[in-house]
């Protein structure tokens, strides 16, 4: 099968449980409109070329090229990733308290993306797991950081 056809089907299940979990948590307009950018062209185009179908393709982008125009474009014009919520101002990067809402879509997202590249393999810990390993490299306002990982362990507990 094509690996844009592969790249699609993807994506709209990552869509597809995120929208499960948001739904859930009454965050219905948000999880309808979650991740529509990934099917504008900008995304597409370029995560479709470097689809592995275990992960996401953009770090397979910023391998090789050393940035990504669909993750620039995506992180951008999605309010549920905490790069989203930083500034730079004065010579330094500054993160910016998250709203809740966006702070549950993150939630959502994380565990939606487990769902989607774990398949069959997929456990209610593999999300806390996710966040957990990468942390420290989370550039978040503190209250936001702690209240997504207590989301996080709840859902392990599930």
């Amino acid at each position: 099968m094509n690996k844009y056809i592969k790249h699609f089907i993807v994506i709209t299940k990552h869509k597809y449980y995120v929208m499960i979990e948001c739904f859930k948590r009454g965050l219905y307009w948000q999880g309808i409109v979650h991740d529509l950018s990934k099917y504008s062209l900008t995304e597409f185009k370029e995560s479709a070329k470097y689809f592995q179908g275990n992960g996401t393709p953009i770090n397979k982008i910023k391998e090789e090229l050393g940035y990504s125009i669909a993750w620039l474009n995506h992180k951008g014009k999605n309010k549920h990733h905490w790069e989203y919520w930083t500034d730079f101002y004065h010579g330094e990067v500054r993160p910016i308290k998250i709203p809740v809402k966006y702070i549950e879509e993150m939630c959502c997202d994380m565990i939606g993306a487990s769902k989607a590249y774990n398949k069959k393999k997929y456990n209610s810990k593999e999300p806390l797991k996710y966040f957990l390993d990468r942390k420290d490299n989370f550039l978040m306002e503190e209250t936001s950081k702690v209240y997504l990982e207590s989301l996080l362990r709840y859902n392990s507990l599930q």
